[in-house]
């Protein structure tokens, strides 16, 4: 995949810009679990990464590999190699993209740490069609960054003093 293909985190705080996207795949490991805060970490291989706004903090969550998130909001970002070469890509978690669709997954990786659950996930009921009017009728109002880039940051709802 190739284009102007940016992201970054909830917040607005950090943003990126990718010349081109590689493999797509989700991680099952209790380490991607954990760094999520979910069933599993969704990645997508990052060429020519450019951080446009910011940058990321790290956290080394291994020998190997140190993992890239928003110090303002915590919004996972990267999982990278130590030592990762220029021309190396960067994982890139696939829910930061402004448009993840650009990034379905092909594959999983780590299999063996799957949650016994994750495959019934899709059969669980939703809500009715009734229920989910009702809320799409008085939505909350999002202070998220919004799916593409800005000339300015902050935007509402960032408060210098609070990140909660």
């Amino acid at each position: 995949m190739t284009g102007a293909l940016t992201g970054g985190c909830q917040c607005g705080a950090v943003r990126f810009r990718a010349g081109r996207l590689g493999g797509a795949a989700i991680c099952h490991c209790r380490m991607c679990q954990k760094a999520f805060g979910g069933f599993f970490g969704p990645l997508v291989s990052g060429y020519e990464v450019v951080w446009t706004r910011g940058a990321p903090s790290y956290f080394q969550s291994s020998d190997r590999f140190h993992r890239g998130f928003c110090a303002a909001c915590g919004t996972p970002l990267t999982y990278e190699r130590l030592g990762r070469g220029a021309d190396e890509p960067v994982e890139l978690a696939i829910g930061a993209l402004d448009d993840p669709r650009l990034a379905p997954p092909s594959r999983q990786v780590r299999y063996a740490g799957r949650l016994p659950f994750f495959d019934c996930l899709t059969a669980l009921p939703a809500r009715s069609a009734e229920d989910e009017a009702r809320l799409a009728a008085a939505p909350p109002i999002s202070f998220q960054h919004p799916d593409h880039d800005t000339a300015e940051w902050p935007g509402p709802g960032h408060d210098e003093g609070s990140h909660v």
